[in-house]
């Protein structure tokens, strides 16, 4: 599945690896130093474990609780560090859009169009992000099944657009908290799309009191390997320097100095549940 993906996306390695890939960094663009940083930092570990890595960065979050949450530094000017992560990392990279009209700017900057799970089903927005002919990477919504993404892969490409990812970010389970049925992971990689399971996101607390999202990251590491061991094609992890003083989203991000011993553990849990037959790039070097 990830040979699709390396023929449409530019620098994307490590692809022959048998590794899972990785999609991950800031939850929201705060400022170019910290993007490069951070892009940086992972795409060293990353090589160093060869795993297909995407950079992560929402240009803009439309999805905020309170209206004094912070939303983003201007369109323009985080698209363009998006863009400049891309070139001086090498690295393709990822963000969500929001609105159909949004599709086509952010196309301009970026390598994957991601859509939020609250979105999954607006079917314009869809058809517009499948018209750019990026790689559109739909996160399956809170309140549907595995099963119900079919109809959402099927809108993105029967507008002529194979290059689909999803990823599974837990459902609701009351008014406070999300369950992840990993059931879900291999019901949507039956439609012959590469699988993602988005660990940080599937800790959320939403709909504190409050009005600021709580989280369990705590966790990341149980969820992660669970993902593996079921068979998930990618992981996605936001994660920050400091997550208590990230702009958004910091109750259930990674702290950046976590990441490599993560990842360290989940690439020789996949080595162990590694289907028979498939070998490591390190076990063809070897």
């Amino acid at each position: 599945m990830l040979t699709a993906l390396a023929n449409t996306l530019p620098h994307f390695r490590h692809t022959q690896s048998g590794q899972f890939f990785l999609m991950a960094g800031p939850c929201v663009i705060e400022g170019e130093d910290m993007a490069l940083r951070i892009a940086e930092r992972i795409k060293h570990l990353t090589d160093k474990l060869q795993i297909p890595y995407i950079f992560k960065g929402s240009y803009r979050k439309a999805n905020r609780s309170r209206l004094d949450s912070f939303t983003g530094i201007g369109d323009e000017q985080a698209l363009r560090i998006l863009q400049k992560v891309g070139r001086e990392i090498g690295v393709p990279t990822v963000t969500d859009i929001h609105e159909s009209e949004e599709a086509a700017m952010a196309a301009e900057y970026v390598d994957v169009l991601q859509i939020p799970a609250f979105l999954c089903r607006q079917t314009d927005l869809l058809i517009a992000a499948a018209k750019t002919g990026k790689v559109v990477n739909i996160k399956k919504g809170q309140f549907l099944s595995g099963e119900a993404m079919k109809f959402a892969v099927d809108k993105v490409q029967e507008s002529g657009n194979p290059n689909v990812i999803l990823t599974e970010r837990g459902n609701s389970f009351g008014y406070s908290d999300l369950v992840v049925d990993y059931r879900n992971l291999p019901a949507m990689q039956r439609f012959g799309v590469p699988v993602v399971m988005d660990v940080t996101h599937a800790l959320q607390k939403p709909n504190q009191s409050s009005g600021v999202t709580g989280g369990q990251p705590a966790l990341i590491e149980i969820i992660a390997k669970a993902a593996i061991a079921v068979g998930a094609d990618g992981l996605f992890i936001e994660t920050h320097p400091t997550p208590a003083k990230a702009l958004s989203d910091g109750a259930n991000m990674l702290p950046l100095d976590q990441l490599e011993g993560l990842l360290q553990r989940l690439t020789r849990l996949r080595d162990a549940v590694r289907p028979t037959g498939e070998v490591s790039a390190q076990g063809l070097n070897a």
